[in-house]
This record gives structure tokens, C-alpha cells and sequence, in this order.
């Protein structure tokens, strides 16, 4: 019943999308991102207790701010299997498709893998749920840089077909296993060009294939390919199958302080979808952001003065019937794409530090999770 509403309540509320409202053919699948900083680790840095100590301290930044944010869940060891099962068996129950781990890789050698590692690949129910990776090949404050050379390059493969492509939850598009990189200058970057980047990939192309694991579908995050000229070169060159965003912030400027408005960041994002990637010449997975506020990053003591990451401004107005108008956005953009290609890439599982989450919060419960099934169904029903 909660479902029908949240979607009843988001169309009255005026959905740009009226085409495919009640869309036919095989249903786009919604797959969330998930960032795996909710354990205990040792940093370059020294310990850390992840991001929990953050959210923890968050602080109202203005009138009206909605913080900290309260986890229904409490705090938990993300890399504990009988943690990892209780997310993915909401997570089926409420219709993704796929996590999508952040997963970091350095010179240093993998970093942050603890939720993977010693969650998720050892939760005795993970075959409800396939995971991918997006190699989130960022630089890491002074400590770790992203841009990596190729015999670094190849010792991830190794691990990459040995340890994740070679599981039978991998998340795999057209029997492909699907691998989605960050940053693909960055990449470029650290392989000495294009020529080097594009042997790197078909290297790891032929390492999947050899072990019979049928190949890689390599995806694109946009943003850097958006801040170039021709955005499609990036595409080309390294071969790349598809593409989709991480978070509408990468494309969609914050442009008022100290607050954005969700719905105005909703249609200027899937207004520029349109323009740009409609008919980009591979599928482009739409996106949808369930909400962006970075300020549990900002110590106590920081001022929120809007002067740049995580001293952002804060997107406003992200209620489940805004979110759902935005999955029906999604959703009926996705059914433009291809048979076996129509996916929906959401922001985020449990970015709790940055305000994309679905995980239950205490003024929430479920209803971000609600709207998901209630606008995708269930895996049955798909």
C-alpha cells in the first residue's frame, strides 16, 4: 500500500516523464552503489573506526538541516558476514538488481576491501544479490595516488579475475563481467596515454576470457569524460561498452548556497541526459541521486561556507515522493536503452557521510527502499 502511494503521490506531484509510465517489454533493473568504509582498519593514517565517527559528530548547518542522521541499524561492522546478509536480503527484498562496491586499488595494493572481503563474499546468502566493482581510481588524500603504472595495472587483473570475476555472484551484462572505472583520464594518466590504457583493458579483456569467465563489459563513470570537448572520445578510445554517472553533482553545478533544490537538480540532470546521452552511441545508464550532503565531513570546528568538497552546498527537498518521481525519470529512460542493457545506477546504498543512502533512517524507515520496488517491482515480477 505504501508503495502505490509514494507513486501516486509523485505523479500528482508532476513527473516530467509520461511516455512510459506503466512501461511494457523487459523492465530496467536498479542496481546501488555501495561505499565500504563502515568497519574498523588501519590507515596509512593510523586506526580508524571508518566513517561512523563522522556521521556521528555531524552537526545542523543552517536552519532547517537535517543532521546527524540517524541509521535505524545503529552502528554496524559492515565486514561482518551476518551484518553483510541482513543488507543484502533487504536490498533483494526491496528490488536491486546489483551492489555496485566502491573498490579501491593502489600501488600499495587493495585498499578498503574489508566489506567485500570479509562481508559480502562470505555471507551465506550473497547469491540473492550479484556485486560488481567500480574501481574507484581517485587519488587518496597525500597518501595514496590513483594514477597507476601497467605492472601495477596487471597485478589488479590477476586479482580482479581470481578473486571477484571468478565468483558465481559476480554481476555480469550480456555473460560479461561488468567493470566500471572511476576516473578514465586518471587511468590513461597512469598508463603513459591512450595506446597504453586501451592494451591495459583489452589485456584484462583476454586475462577473463583464458579463464572462461567470458569477458569484461568495461563501463565508463562520466564525469571526466564530461569535462572534455568531445565526451564520447574517452568512450572510443578505450573501447568502452557503456557508460553512467556516479552522482548528479559530477555533471549538474550546485549553483545557491547554502541549499539546492532535489527536484531542480532532478530535471536538470535527466534534461541533460537527454541532450547528451540519449543517442550517444553506447547505453548510457540513467542515474538517480537519493540526496547530497557532504557536511558530515567538515570537522566540528569547520565552517560551512560552500568554498568546495566537502564545504558543498546541501540538496534539499529529497523526500521519497521526490525521489520516486526521479526513479520514474530514470526508469523510463532506461527503457529507451537495449534489451539486456536497461539499468538504473543509484547513489547510493549507504553513502550516509555524503546523503545518498538507503539503508533505513529513523525519520524515513523504509520508503527510499518503498519506492524503489514500488516503481521497479520485484526481481520476480521483472
Amino acid at each position: 500500500m505504501k508503495s502505490a502511494v509514494l507513486i501516486a503521490a509523485a505523479l500528482m506531484m508532476g513527473s516530467t516523464i509520461t511516455a512510459a509510465d506503466e512501461p511494457a517489454g523487459e523492465q530496467p533493473v536498479p542496481v546501488a552503489y555501495y561505499f565500504p568504509n563502515w568497519h574498523h582498519m588501519t590507515r596509512p593514517q593510523g586506526n580508524s573506526p571508518g566513517e561512523w565517527i563522522k556521521l556521528g559528530r555531524a552537526i545542523p548547518r543552517f536552519e532547517g538541516h537535517q543532521q546527524p542522521k540517524r541509521p535505524v541499524w545503529g552502528v554496524e561492522d559492515e565486514a561482518d558476514p551476518v551484518v553483510m546478509a541482513k543488507k543484502i536480503d533487504t536490498a533483494a527484498d526491496y528490488g536491486l538488481g546489483a551492489f555496485i562496491f566502491c573498490w579501491y586499488y593502489y600501488k600499495e595494493g587493495p585498499h578498503l576491501s574489508e566489506a567485500l572481503n570479509d562481508g559480502y563474499l562470505k555471507a551465506p546468502n550473497r547469491k540473492r544479490l550479484p556485486f560488481a566493482l567500480m574501481w574507484a581510481n581517485h587519488d587518496l588524500g597525500k597518501w595514496r595516488d590513483g594514477a597507476i603504472p601497467r605492472d601495477v595495472f596487471d597485478r589488479m587483473a590477476d586479482v580482479l579475475v581470481a578473486r571477484y570475476f571468478s565468483e558465481p555472484s559476480y554481476w555480469k551484462i550480456d555473460g560479461k563481467c561488468y567493470f566500471s572505472i572511476y576516473q578514465p583520464k586518471t587511468l590513461i594518466k597512469g598508463l603513459g596515454g591512450v595506446d597504453g590504457a586501451r592494451a591495459a583493458i583489452e589485456s584484462l579483456r583476454e586475462k577473463t576470457r583464458r579463464a572462461g569467465l567470458g569477458g569484461v563489459h568495461i563501463n565508463l563513470i562520466d564525469w571526466q569524460p564530461s569535462q572534455t570537448p568531445d565526451p564520447m572520445k574517452l568512450v572510443r578510445d578505450l573501447g568502452a561498452d557503456s557508460m553512467t554517472s556516479y552522482v548528479w553533482v559530477h555533471l549538474i553545478a550546485l549553483r545557491q548556497f547554502p541549499t539546492e533544490p532535489y527536484q531542480k537538480m532532478a530535471d536538470s540532470y535527466f534534461a541533460y541526459w537527454d541532450q547528451r546521452w540519449a543517442n550517444c552511441g553506447v547505453p548510457h545508464f540513467p542515474n538517480v541521486t537519493m540526496g547530497w550532503d557532504p557536511t558530515p565531513r567538515l570537522g566540528p570546528d569547520q565552517p560551512h561556507t560552500g568554498k568546495g568538497y566537502p564545504d558543498t552546498p546541501v540538496i534539499v527537498g529529497n523526500t521519497p515522493q521526490a525521489f520516486t518521481r526521479a526513479l520514474i525519470a530514470a526508469r523510463d529512460r532506461a527503457m529507451t536503452l537495449p534489451p539486456g542493457r536497461r539499468f538504473v545506477t543509484i547513489y547510493a546504498w549507504n553513502e550516509w557521510t555524503e546523503g545518498g543512502y538507503l539503508e533505513p533512517e529513523a525519520t524515513t524507515g523504509m520508503q527510499y527502499l518503498e519506492a524503489i520496488r514500488a516503481t521497479f517491482g520485484s526481481p520476480a515480477g521483472r
